[in-house]
């Protein structure tokens, strides 16, 4: 059976944390979680341990403790090495918040392993926009991104910005994952692109996104404005 690894960066989810654990190991397949916590003073780290089984069991939830707010890019990055490192063939990216339905990890999985896809988009745009309880001035600004990441890469993907990913480990061995430059919004569009640049399939799965009901949005302005002068960037990056 394929090995297959969750990455769920937090910060401050102790309203989510365990439910999402909990929502994740009740799907079949056998799915095994990374939590990477950036030291959230609201405990969410210690709910992550109080649930993982002694030193003498095999767990399949694990968790990587870090000081501070380092940024999404980073944890996955993180999380991604340790993936390669522990043998995992499928490696998903997944936020903490039930914004994306853990039971379409399923249909990411398959996309990959049956649909012939190196790299699976869990996607809002691909069927019109699939997005639930959002403000918005929030859709539009999303969707248009996603536009304009399109007209500058000439990349095909309607959801460039989704944080709702299926890796094949091929995908993972092949990039320089220390070469990565995006830390924040845009790492998310370096990933995909340098993923279709370096020959890898990569389909969409339409998915519904809703908004979290519990806990804060991580999101701020800054991460915008990276992502819009780094996608300037990456359009004339060597590979």
């Amino acid at each position: 059976m394929d090995k297959k690894l969750v990455i769920i960066p937090t910060y401050n989810e102790k309203e989510n944390i365990a439910d999402i654990i909990q929502a994740v190991f009740s799907l079949e397949g056998d799915f095994h979680v990374l939590v990477i916590d950036d030291g959230s003073p609201d405990g969410t780290a210690a709910i992550v341990r109080s649930v993982i089984p002694g030193p003498d069991r095999e767990s399949n939830l694990h968790l990587i403790e870090r000081s501070g707010k380092l940024g999404l890019g980073t944890a996955y990055l993180a999380g991604f090495k340790w993936a390669l490192e522990h043998g995992y063939d499928y490696v998903f990216e997944m936020d903490a918040d039930f914004s994306h339905d853990p039971k379409d990890l399923v249909r990411l999985y398959k996309a990959c392993a049956e649909g012939g896809a190196d790299l699976a988009i869990g996607s809002r745009y691909c069927n019109g926009v699939s997005v639930v309880d959002w403000p918005m001035s929030r859709i539009v600004m999303s969707y248009f991104a996603s536009a304009y990441v399109r007209w500058v890469l000439r990349m095909h993907i309607y959801d460039t910005t989704a944080g709702f990913v299926c890796y094949s480990r091929k995908v993972l061995e092949k990039m320089d994952l220390d070469a990565v430059k995006m830390k924040g919004y845009g790492f998310q569009i370096e990933m995909k692109y340098t993923a279709w640049k370096l020959g890898f399939k990569l389909k969409e799965v339409p998915i519904i996104f809703t908004n979290r009901q519990k806990g804060t949005s991580k999101m701020s302005g800054g991460i915008f404005g990276e992502a819009f002068w780094g996608v300037l960037a990456l359009r004339f990056r060597r590979f």
